[in-house]
């Protein structure tokens, strides 16, 4: 037994944190090869997570929020935005599945926020995602403009 506890998640995020990237990874799976991904994914507010899809091989995405609030996006082929959710206990929104092939990030509005995420394996960084040609990397001078302009397109409606 794994317990996913208060302790756990504090670990993890106070992590994140301190990561350059604001967000940390805390595997259940015991090897890459697995094949179901079980992790923790911990998420700081302005971490971007560059639009990317699971395909070749497809791959079905799911979050389960534990702490915090987040949007997640999906997009249309050309970058615009197909459809988002608020993912926010209060509200009774708590989880979110995301089919193959299809565009996607996901956006912490509050520090500490924690998905439990499950995905097909196994993982390869060579093959996992398949980044959005239109969107900016992680990383660049455009990247935090991207991800300000579409949290305001998006979350002008919470």
């Amino acid at each position: 037994m794994i317990p996913i506890d208060t302790g756990l998640i504090n670990q993890i995020a106070n992590k994140a944190r301190l990561s350059p990237r604001r967000r940390m990874n805390h595997n259940f799976h015991p090897a890459l090869s697995d094949p179901l991904q079980r992790l923790l994914n911990v998420m700081e507010p302005l971490s971007y997570i560059r639009p990317h899809k699971h395909e070749n091989p497809d791959k079905v995405e799911a979050f389960i929020l534990l702490r915090g609030r987040m949007v997640v996006v999906e997009f249309n082929p050309d970058g615009s935005v197909a459809d988002h959710i608020l993912l926010d206990p209060l509200n009774g929104s708590y989880g979110v599945e995301i089919a193959p092939r299809t565009f996607h990030t996901i956006i912490a509005l509050e520090s500490g926020t924690t998905v439990y995420e499950v995905k097909n394996g196994p993982y390869d960084p060579i093959d996992d995602k398949n980044f959005a040609a239109w969107a900016p990397k992680e990383g660049s001078g455009e990247a935090p403009e991207y991800l300000r302009d579409l949290l305001m397109n998006v979350y002008r409606r919470y």
